[in-house]
């Protein structure tokens, strides 16, 4: 099916594929605006992801686009335009996926039918070319129609699709969860069965689809596809034990909605908070005790904690992502009641860390609502104020108006134990609110120790 687009969204269209359509259609080759870029431009969605396909070899592609770069073994071309990276694909075709991950052999095509038909979901296998000034929409595999019934179906037969390229089931909750589509039955039926296949994608991939989901609009739909799917049970499948798993006293949900209602409520958009607030409770299975009110979930924080160490181990997080995991996880078990003293609430600050305050207390918010807490039912206002008032004094001997040089200058002693015995004391008095945190005050308080 062909159809031209209108000139309403033709503007949405950023102007350097215009230019790039103009240089190959100068220099007789064909050439075609493919993928996401169709995609999100069809449902009126900013245009980001501008990739092409062309009969043109790399070699005649880096002719047409001089400035172009060329480092790869799948007949891509990239190049730069206003910060922005533009890639051109040859038509290719592909065979054998004997790893469910990469095609053995893949071959130029001829015709863009060859290109097209190998695409993972319809919605993605649509494509646009310039003709006679116009934008002509070519659409080989009725993607529009998916499109307008918030369908996700894979092009041509799902088994061969997910055995090309395993992690396309992934990604096909990842589009659920971006657009807030649902999955076409026969697809998703294929999902279920070949779900073990995501056992032989990397880690790193996985780990990428998985914070695309969780940064998605749809986070909490897109977890419960990875279930029902059965994909969750190789990226996650401590989490699918807190299915069923009740809980006393003020929780009105078992574990596992309880953790995708965290999740759903949780206001940040970080992937890493948001996976925080999806695990925070994930040990709650392991430690559970008692029945009815008298069920316990003693110390499951921890447990969860390790957990959450394992899972980032497992997923190849980087050291950064992997401590901000364990440190949301490990702490999400404090108290936010106006009887606590500074020294309490300082605590907590040294234990969660001054720059992880934000998310720590998103997570929070996510908790507290996701157990059926009305927002306004807990004191966190008048917490985030005593957060505020606690930092205003020194965290640590780095925190003080002094350091190790002043101590030595003063006392004329070299460097050793007993600076750092010194700039304690101080610390301890100043936490202690016996002496002020200014440079003044310090430095006649180091003079009087002068022997």
């Amino acid at each position: 099916m062909k159809q031209i687009i209108s000139e309403e969204l033709t503007k949405k269209i950023p102007k350097p594929v215009f230019a790039i359509f103009e240089k190959f259609k100068t220099a007789g080759y064909e050439i075609y605006l493919v993928g996401g870029g169709v995609r999100d431009l069809l449902l009126n969605r900013p245009v980001h992801d501008c990739d092409f396909t062309t009969n043109a070899k790399p070699e005649e592609i880096q002719k047409v686009l001089p400035d172009s770069f060329y480092d790869n073994i799948f007949g891509t071309v990239g190049i730069m335009v206003n910060n922005e990276k533009y890639e051109i694909t040859t038509y290719r075709g592909e065979q054998g996926y004997s790893d469910n991950r990469r095609p053995d052999s893949v071959w130029w095509g001829k015709t863009l039918e060859d290109d097209l038909k190998r695409r993972d979901f319809t919605i993605n296998a649509m494509a646009l070319r310039q003709a006679q000034g116009k934008l002509e929409l070519v659409d080989l595999f009725d993607g529009q129609e998916d499109l307008k019934n918030k369908l996700i179906k894979t092009v041509g037969k799902a088994d061969e699709r997910f055995g090309e390229d395993a992690l396309r089931m992934m990604r096909a909750v990842r589009f659920c969860s971006q657009l807030g589509f649902t999955i076409e039955p026969e697809t998703f039926s294929a999902i279920q069965k070949n779900s073990s296949l995501l056992e032989k994608i990397s880690k790193e991939r996985i780990k990428d689809e998985l914070f695309k989901i969780l940064a998605s609009n749809f986070p909490s739909e897109g977890i419960t596809l990875l279930l029902t799917s059965g994909l969750l049970q190789f990226i996650i499948p401590e989490l699918i034990k807190g299915y069923g798993l009740k809980q006393a006293k003020h929780h009105i949900y078992d574990v596992w909605t309880h953790s995708i209602m965290s999740l759903k409520n949780c206001p940040s958009n970080d992937p890493i908070v948001r996976l925080a607030a999806l695990i925070h409770d994930v040990g709650k299975p392991v430690v559970v005790k008692g029945e009815g009110e008298s069920q316990t979930f003693y110390n499951h924080e921890l447990v969860s904690a390790g957990i959450a160490r394992k899972l980032a181990k497992n997923l190849k997080f980087s050291k950064k992502e992997a401590e901000r995991l364990n440190i949301l996880v490990r702490w999400h078990m404090f108290t936010v009641d106006d009887r606590q003293t500074d020294s309490a609430i300082r605590r907590f600050v040294r234990n969660v860390g001054k720059e992880n305050l934000e998310d720590m207390l998103a997570l929070r918010t996510g908790d507290r609502l996701g157990g059926g807490a009305k927002e306004t039912s807990w004191r966190l206002e008048e917490f985030k104020k005593r957060l505020g008032e606690v930092q205003i004094q020194p965290f640590s001997v780095t925190d003080l108006k002094i350091n190790g040089r002043d101590v030595m200058e003063i006392l004329g002693i070299p460097p050793g134990p007993k600076v750092g015995e010194i700039l304690s004391q101080i610390f301890k008095e100043v936490e202690d609110q016996k002496l002020k945190n200014e440079r003044e005050v310090q430095l006649k308080k180091v003079k009087s120790l002068k022997m």
